[in-house]
Protein backbone atom coordinates (compact mmCIF):
# COMPACT_ATOMS: atom_id res chain seq x y z
CA UNK A 1 0.00 0.00 0.00
CA UNK A 2 1.23 3.46 -0.93
CA UNK A 3 0.38 6.37 1.36
CA UNK A 4 -1.98 8.97 -0.05
CA UNK A 5 0.62 11.74 -0.23
CA UNK A 6 -1.80 14.15 -1.87
CA UNK A 7 -4.18 13.94 1.10
CA UNK A 8 -1.36 14.05 3.67
CA UNK A 9 0.28 17.15 2.22
CA UNK A 10 -3.00 18.91 1.44
CA UNK A 11 -4.12 18.49 5.06
CA UNK A 12 -0.71 19.59 6.35
CA UNK A 13 -0.75 22.70 4.21
CA UNK A 14 -4.35 23.55 5.11
CA UNK A 15 -3.78 23.21 8.84
CA UNK A 16 -0.20 24.36 9.47
CA UNK A 17 1.24 26.08 6.40
CA UNK A 18 -1.57 27.75 4.40
CA UNK A 19 0.86 30.42 3.19
CA UNK A 20 2.89 27.76 1.33
CA UNK A 21 -0.04 26.07 -0.38
CA UNK A 22 0.39 28.03 -3.62
CA UNK A 23 4.07 26.94 -3.84
CA UNK A 24 3.04 23.30 -3.73
CA UNK A 25 -0.02 23.40 -6.00
CA UNK A 26 1.77 22.26 -9.15
CA UNK A 27 2.98 19.09 -7.44
CA UNK A 28 -0.28 18.38 -5.61
CA UNK A 29 -2.28 18.71 -8.84
CA UNK A 30 -0.40 15.82 -10.45
CA UNK A 31 -2.44 12.62 -10.85
CA UNK A 32 0.31 10.56 -9.20
CA UNK A 33 2.76 11.90 -6.63
CA UNK A 34 6.08 10.06 -6.83
CA UNK A 35 8.92 9.83 -4.33
CA UNK A 36 10.83 12.70 -5.92
CA UNK A 37 7.71 14.83 -5.63
CA UNK A 38 7.52 14.04 -1.92
CA UNK A 39 11.14 15.12 -1.50
CA UNK A 40 10.42 18.37 -3.35
CA UNK A 41 7.31 19.01 -1.22
CA UNK A 42 9.35 18.54 1.94
CA UNK A 43 11.92 21.03 0.67
CA UNK A 44 9.22 23.58 -0.14
CA UNK A 45 7.36 23.22 3.14
CA UNK A 46 10.13 22.65 5.66
CA UNK A 47 12.94 24.67 4.08
CA UNK A 48 13.82 26.52 7.30
CA UNK A 49 14.32 23.54 9.61
CA UNK A 50 17.55 23.27 11.54
CA UNK A 51 20.48 21.40 10.05
CA UNK A 52 20.46 18.91 12.94
CA UNK A 53 16.84 17.97 12.27
CA UNK A 54 17.48 17.63 8.53
CA UNK A 55 20.47 15.39 9.21
CA UNK A 56 18.44 13.24 11.58
CA UNK A 57 15.55 12.89 9.11
CA UNK A 58 17.96 11.94 6.34
CA UNK A 59 18.58 8.56 7.93
CA UNK A 60 14.89 7.65 7.53
CA UNK A 61 14.67 8.16 3.77
CA UNK A 62 13.97 5.18 1.55
CA UNK A 63 13.84 5.06 -2.22
CA UNK A 64 11.95 2.66 -4.44
CA UNK A 65 13.37 1.31 -7.70
CA UNK A 66 11.59 3.87 -9.89
CA UNK A 67 12.91 6.76 -7.81
CA UNK A 68 16.47 5.44 -7.94
CA UNK A 69 16.21 5.08 -11.70
CA UNK A 70 14.88 8.64 -11.99
CA UNK A 71 17.71 9.97 -9.83
CA UNK A 72 20.31 8.18 -11.95
CA UNK A 73 18.65 9.47 -15.14
CA UNK A 74 18.83 12.98 -13.68
CA UNK A 75 22.56 12.45 -13.21
CA UNK A 76 23.02 11.49 -16.86
CA UNK A 77 20.83 14.29 -18.19
CA UNK A 78 22.64 16.97 -16.21
CA UNK A 79 26.15 15.51 -16.52
CA UNK A 80 26.73 15.27 -12.78
CA UNK A 81 29.31 13.15 -11.03
CA UNK A 82 28.36 11.07 -7.97
CA UNK A 83 29.38 13.77 -5.49
CA UNK A 84 27.34 16.47 -7.26
CA UNK A 85 24.31 14.18 -7.51
CA UNK A 86 24.58 13.20 -3.86
CA UNK A 87 24.80 16.84 -2.84
CA UNK A 88 21.80 17.81 -4.98
CA UNK A 89 19.53 15.10 -3.53
CA UNK A 90 21.14 15.17 -0.06
CA UNK A 91 22.36 11.59 -0.32
CA UNK A 92 25.56 9.84 0.54
CA UNK A 93 27.95 9.54 -2.39
CA UNK A 94 28.43 5.93 -1.32
CA UNK A 95 24.70 5.35 -1.75
CA UNK A 96 24.86 6.66 -5.30
CA UNK A 97 27.88 4.46 -6.06
CA UNK A 98 26.07 1.44 -4.61
CA UNK A 99 23.00 2.09 -6.75
CA UNK A 100 25.13 2.31 -9.87
CA UNK A 101 26.92 -0.96 -9.04
CA UNK A 102 23.74 -2.92 -8.37
CA UNK A 103 22.52 -4.84 -11.37
CA UNK A 104 18.81 -4.03 -10.89
CA UNK A 105 19.37 -0.31 -11.47
CA UNK A 106 21.36 -0.64 -14.69
CA UNK A 107 18.30 0.40 -16.69
CA UNK A 108 19.04 4.05 -15.94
Amino acid sequence: MIPNYKKIYTDLLDKKYPEKKQLCESILNKPIIESLDVIRLNELIFNKKSKDLLKKNQSFKAYDKDTVINILKYQKEHGLNNIQLASHFKLSRNTVAKWKKEQIFCEA
